[in-house]
């Protein structure tokens, strides 16, 4: 069977990217992605600090929709799919990269990790999706793909990771099942895997540097994935080239996740 696809592919699709921090973002590599592929793109910023950080990605794709958003302040959530809905109608692509940790949880490791700091790790990282992908999917008309970053720390004991490895193997089993959920409406659901990347949520992790050599030294390709390896993966599975692929982990990191 051939496929009658326009090109570029992703040409008139309505794309949302939540987790731009700055130009070294694997949300910005996604939001560079699909706008190379045709796609209208919206974005969101944390704050008023933040913003002018997110102003340059929204001119390098070419965005006129930049909206606030922390999903820890009631309401905000849901302004933001008001307004997609006003402006736009319909959404296509949703992208969630997010995910924050108080520092003391998150270096402490996990069993030195606070109830407090790991509910708010899972409701920023992990349950915001969720809420995201209910407000998404009746905008998604014709169906449509979301995404979620996640790390192999969910699936493996990585040194330093500590309490974002259990918010990441909860994320990834949000996936499964939104993807059983939202498949009847024909919504495929993906959880991404990149490996390690010098961006700034990454920074806050202790030792991150080693992790990232040791990374390079394993990878099966002989070195580091960099944000738009993730973006362009991202794009293909949000392509009708994909359009049977739902419900796992993508690893994208050069081969590390096979190796011993």
């Amino acid at each position: 069977m051939t496929l009658d696809i326009p090109r570029p592919v992703l040409q008139g699709k309505k794309a949302l990217v939540v987790g731009v921090a700055n130009e070294s973002s694997i949300a910005t590599g996604c939001a560079r992605a699909f706008h190379e592929l045709g796609a209208d793109i919206a974005l969101t910023y944390l704050n008023e600090k933040s913003k002018r950080f997110v102003e340059p990605v929204a001119a390098q794709v070419e965005s006129t929709f930049l909206a606030p958003l922390d999903v820890s302040v009631p309401g905000e959530l849901e302004a933001l799919f008001e307004r997609i809905g006003k402006e736009w109608g319909s959404l296509d692509i949703l992208v969630h990269s997010i995910a924050w940790a108080p520092k003391d949880d998150l270096q402490g490791g996990l069993l030195h990790c606070s109830a407090d700091g790991f509910a708010k790790a899972m409701d920023v990282s992990c349950h915001s999706f969720v809420r995201m992908a209910k407000l998404a999917a009746p905008l998604m008309k014709d169906g449509g793909t979301m995404f979620a970053m996640s790390y192999h720390g969910a699936q493996k004991v990585v040194d330093n990771y500590n309490v974002m490895g259990p918010v990441k193997a909860a994320l990834e089993a949000c996936c499964r099942y939104l993807s059983y959920e939202l498949g009847g409406q024909g919504i495929r659901v993906h959880a991404i895997s990149p490996g390690p990347l010098k961006t700034r949520a990454a920074s806050g992790l202790k030792d991150f540097e080693l992790l990232l050599n040791e990374a390079a030294t394993r990878a099966p390709l002989g070195e580091l994935v960099d944000v738009m390896d993730v973006g362009f993966t991202c794009a293909y599975l949000a392509t009708p080239y994909a359009r049977r692929i739902t419900g796992g982990t993508v690893y994208v990191d050069g081969g590390v996740n096979i190796m011993a």
